[in-house]
């Protein structure tokens, strides 16, 4: 996938439904009683380009306090989403061991995850930091992930929801009727092109997480160093 021209038609796509009112308002964000949860293998991104997205958030929320804003200590990206949030899932009904041995099983031979981040774009219900892994590393560990799970015994839903193939950040969902969206589409597109700064991934996390990634509701299973 080229993912600039991913990124690029998901941003065209979504800027003039938002402006044109078609945004998709999630209303589950303040539900006390959401219920679903899962497990996610993902990636943090380091103290400095946190501190640039805040940078971002801080103009998104002059422009529409209302919506939702992720901390910077829920701010991820998702290497793969093993088991989608749902209600009908809890941890007891598995074992983290068994799957902290199938990830370091798909690391044997993972070299360095390098992702630049570099521009934003935006979905009917989210706006997102743009990912791109420098190379082809994360996509085979990836890859390597689906084989080693699919061919195991282990409760999983890898890809059911979608094939994950991007590297981006969520870090706004819509809440409420936008405000302004002419303000919001134009700070989006300040930030288009913006340099939030290149990671080495020094450290994976497998957690057990709510839909929306919240640190109160979230417990790490595994933690994996890479070189």
């Amino acid at each position: 996938m080229n993912l600039t021209e991913h990124y690029d038609q998901l941003y065209k796509k979504s800027s003039v439904e938002i402006l044109a009112g078609k945004y998709a308002i999630d209303s589950d964000i303040k539900n006390e009683s959401d219920s679903r949860f899962g497990i996610t293998l993902l990636i943090r991104p380091s103290e400095e380009i946190k501190a640039n997205i805040v940078v971002f958030l801080e103009e998104l929320k002059e422009a529409d306090p209302t919506q939702y804003f992720y901390p910077d200590s829920d701010i991820h990206i998702t290497v793969m989403s093993i088991i989608s949030c749902s209600e009908k899932f809890s941890l007891d009904q598995i074992s983290p061991n068994d799957y902290i041995e199938t990830i370091c099983k798909s690391m044997v031979d993972v070299d360095r995850i390098r992702i630049r981040f570099r521009g934003v774009t935006a979905s009917a219900s989210a706006i997102m930091i743009q990912g791109f892994p420098t190379d082809d590393t994360l996509d085979d560990f990836r890859n390597k992930l689906r084989e080693n799970f699919k061919n195991s015994t282990l409760q999983q839903s890898i890809d059911s929801r979608y094939t994950i193939s991007t590297a981006h950040s969520t870090v706004m969902r819509f809440q409420e009727k936008p405000e302004n969206p002419e303000k919001l589409i134009e700070v989006i597109q300040k930030f288009r092109d913006y340099d939030f700064g290149e990671l080495t991934v020094k450290k994976l996390e497998l957690v057990y997480n709510d839909w929306y990634q919240r640190k109160s509701n979230t417990k790490i299973l595994g933690e994996f160093g890479l070189r």
